[in-house]
C-alpha cells in the first residue's frame, strides 16, 4: 500500500491553547477515512493542516511523498493535488458556476480556457448539474452549490479529497444529494478524508472511522467494529448521542 497522507505526532496551538495533541494517522491511496467527534475536538483543524490552511507547530505531515514544513514548502504542489470541499461552499458569488470551476485550472495548471471549460462541464455532468453552468451561486440551492464546490475541486484532478463537514450547512432534504455524489467518488477509488456527522455515510463508504475528542485521536477502527463494538467509553458515549437522533 502506498501512503497518500502521513501525519506523525502533530501538535497545533492557537496562542496558548493546544488544539491538536500528538496526532498520528496514515491514509493509504484509495482509502476512505471518516473523522467524527464532538464540536471543538480538532477534526476540521486536522484536515486544514493537511493543505496548510492551518500551520502545525510540531510533528510531520507528508502528502503524496512531500513533507509540509509549515514554511510554505511544497504548498503549491499540495494545493494542486489535494482538493478541499468546505462547509459553506466558498464559491465566488460574482462568477458563474462555469467560471468558478475553470478559474483554478487556468491559473495554477495553465489549462487553456477551452480545455478547462470542457473539463468543468464533464464534472458538472458528474455531479448532475450541467444545466446550471451559466447561473450564479446565489441562484442555486445549498445542495446544488455544494455539488458545484465538489465539481470545482475535481476540476483540478486531485489525488486526495478533503471534506470539511460538507453537509452541515444544508437542509435535511439536500444532504442526500451531496452524499450521493460523495459515495460515487468513494466507489471510484478516490482517496478521501471526510469530517462529518453523517454516520450512515461512514458505515457505507469508510475503510476506517476515526473518533477525535479534545484534540486527540481516541479510537480508530473499521466501521463494522467502530459502530458495533467501540472500545473506548468516550466513543460509546458519543455514538449513543449521535445515533439517538
Amino acid at each position: 500500500m502506498t501512503v497518500a497522507v502521513s501525519i506523525s505526532h502533530v501538535d497545533k496551538f492557537y496562542g496558548s491553547f493546544k488544539v491538536l495533541h500528538d496526532v498520528s494517522l496514515n491514509v493509504n491511496e484509495g482509502e476512505k477515512v471518516v473523522i467524527c467527534g464532538p464540536s471543538g475536538s480538532g477534526k476540521s483543524t486536522l484536515i486544514r493542516c493537511i493543505n496548510q490552511l492551518e500551520e502545525h507547530q510540531s510533528g510531520d505531515i507528508a502528502v503524496l511523498g512531500r513533507t509540509i514544513d509549515g514554511q510554505g514548502k511544497h504548498i503549491d504542489f499540495i494545493r494542486r493535488d489535494v482538493g478541499m470541499v468546505f462547509q459553506n461552499f466558498n464559491l465566488f458569488p460574482h462568477m458563474t458556476i462555469l467560471e468558478n470551476c475553470v478559474l483554478a485550472p487556468m491559473l495554477t495548471r495553465k489549462t487553456p480556457r477551452e480545455e478547462a471549460e470542457a473539463i468543468a462541464m464533464q464534472y458538472l455532468e458528474r455531479v448532475r448539474i450541467p444545466e446550471q453552468a451559466n447561473k450564479y451561486p446565489g441562484e442555486l440551492s445549498g445542495g446544488q452549490q455544494q455539488r458545484v464546490a465538489i465539481a470545482r475541486a475535481l476540476c483540478m484532478k486531485p489525488k486526495v479529497m478533503l471534506f470539511d463537514e460538507p453537509t452541515s450547512a444544508l437542509d435535511p432534504e439536500m444532504i442526500s444529494e451531496v452524499l450521493d455524489v460523495m459515495v460515487g467518488l468513494a466507489e471510484e477509488g478516490m482517496t478521501m478524508l471526510c469530517v462529518t456527522h453523517e454516520m450512515g455515510f461512514a458505515r457505507q463508504v469508510a475503510d476506517k472511522v476515526i473518533f477525535m475528542d479534545q484534540g486527540r485521536i481516541v479510537e480508530t477502527a473499521p466501521p463494522e467494529e467502530f459502530f458495533s463494538a467501540p472500545k473506548n467509553a468516550r466513543t460509546r458515549d458519543f455514538l449513543s448521542q449521535v445515533l439517538a437522533h
